[in-house]
């Protein structure tokens, strides 16, 4: 077959299989949950649980101190994917910490 065959093939397969008229392809939804929302007390409680300090959470989550300080005063409230990353440290925050911190003692 050549590549223009192939390309042509593959193509007209991409079609079929967005009309659903395709025979044999399997497909799986997957359904991901929203992260929770996280309030003022509930991120101070992540931080100090993982004994962190408001620089080291903010790079941690990617954002900076100043955000973490209006998330922690309730001035601002987080969004898409910090409240992602906040759950992720709420669920499993030791193991990531652990995993990607590296410390250094002098």
């Amino acid at each position: 077959m050549s590549v223009y065959d192939s390309i042509t093939k593959g193509l007209n397969e991409a079609i079929e299989y967005e009309k659903s008229n395709l025979k044999g392809v399997r497909t799986h939804t997957v359904k991901i949950s929203p992260p929770p929302l996280y309030r003022a007390p509930e991120i101070r409680k992540i931080r100090m649980g993982l004994n962190l300090s408001q620089v080291a959470f903010a790079n941690i989550v990617g954002v900076s101190k100043k955000t973490v300080e209006a998330w922690e005063s309730g001035r601002n409230i987080p969004k898409g994917s910090s409240l992602r990353m906040l759950e992720m440290l709420d669920k499993n925050g030791q193991d990531i910490v652990k995993r990607y911190l590296t410390f250094s003692h002098g």
